[in-house]
């Protein structure tokens, strides 16, 4: 038997990973088993928009760890692809011809989770989206690309994400269920069980409600701030009571000034200090596009620059009052 006993007749000898020191394919360090790699998550997006579902496409299949295996444009496609498939997640709009995002959620949620991707912000959609077992929900124009890849990866795991409008609504209906004076269960460790004793170290210091100009005035500061990479279910509660104020401002101004859903968002987007570039990227549309809402915005808000238009919609100019909500259209 020769020395080397896999060089067998009319082949080459081969160098085993014991005599050469390099690591077989299925080694790693140390001569240990290689960790196997990691596969990229699995997304099914589904909206009726064409350039929405291309865009999302693009973006998401950019990242290392994300593949989108299927596109649909209606409820009925994303439960097909879904059953199909098997993804880790779904991002699912509410509004399609056909079979709506609603109707189909109850079906896709028992396949993987979901997250609603949408430009519905009522507050009755988010309720039934999370009623019906919606992992999160986003509304287009209120989160950054990498806000929304971080969504998408942290709803495989469980964790939930909320963008403003929905954090509102979901804050708004746990007060109406709680409703004024509702009995709660017991609190752990006796909290919230100072009542009866207070009068003995003198009672409760009064508490004056912040005055409204200033509430308004950081309102808008809150607007201008970058918005955090993430929005995890923790640092959403942390944000509720800015995000009804934000909520709240946007209806009064779409009131005064006449602006559409579409232009209060973008001027939105304008006040926070976004380009035409960054918007467009943001809403999924074109820069062509984005100049023409932006072109609209300015003739309903009498203004002729960019400063301007900002000063009046969030109430800093000259007569305007004070605050975003106090703006007058004229």
């Amino acid at each position: 038997m020769p020395a080397d006993a896999s060089a067998l007749p009319g082949l080459p000898a081969q160098s085993s990973p014991e005599r050469t020191g390099r690591p077989g394919p299925s080694e790693g360090l140390g001569g240990f088993p290689a960790p196997p790699a990691r596969r990229p998550l699995r997304v099914v997006v589904a909206d009726d928009n064409p350039v929405v579902r291309a865009g999302l496409t693009v973006l998401l299949s950019g990242r290392d760890d994300i593949d989108v295996v299927a596109e649909a444009a209606d409820g009925h496609q994303a439960c097909e692809a879904a059953q199909h498939h098997r993804p880790d997640v779904v991002l699912l709009d509410v509004r399609m011809p056909g079979v709506d995002g609603i109707s189909a959620l109850p079906y896709l949620v028992r396949i993987a989770p979901v997250l609603m991707l949408t430009y519905s912000r009522e507050s009755e959609i988010v309720h039934e989206a999370l009623r019906l077992g919606a992992g999160g929900y986003l509304v287009h124009g209120e989160f950054t690309a990498d806000q929304l890849v971080a969504a998408v990866r942290d709803i495989k795991e469980g964790r939930a994400h909320f963008t403003p409008t929905a954090a509102g609504a979901l804050l708004a209906r746990v007060r109406e269920s709680q409703g004024a004076g509702a009995a709660s269960a017991p609190l752990p460790d006796g909290l919230g069980g100072a009542g009866p004793y207070a009068s003995a170290y003198g009672g409760f210091p009064s508490v004056t409600p912040p005055q409204a100009p200033q509430l308004a005035e950081d309102n808008a500061v809150y607007q201008r701030q970058p918005v955090a990479p993430s929005l995890s279910s923790q640092q959403t509660l942390s944000r509720l009571q800015s995000n009804v104020a934000q909520s709240s401002s946007r209806s009064s101004n779409r009131e005064s000034f006449g602006l559409s859903s579409r232009e209060v968002e973008i001027m939105d987007h304008i006040a926070s200090g976004m380009s035409n570039q960054q918007i467009a990227a943001t809403c999924f549309i074109s820069e062509k596009t984005v100049k023409n809402h932006i072109n609209r915005i300015f003739a309903k808000l009498h203004s002729a620059s960019r400063s301007e238009a900002v000063a009046k919609w969030l109430g800093t100019a000259p007569g305007s009052g004070t605050g975003r909500g106090a703006t007058r259209r004229g």
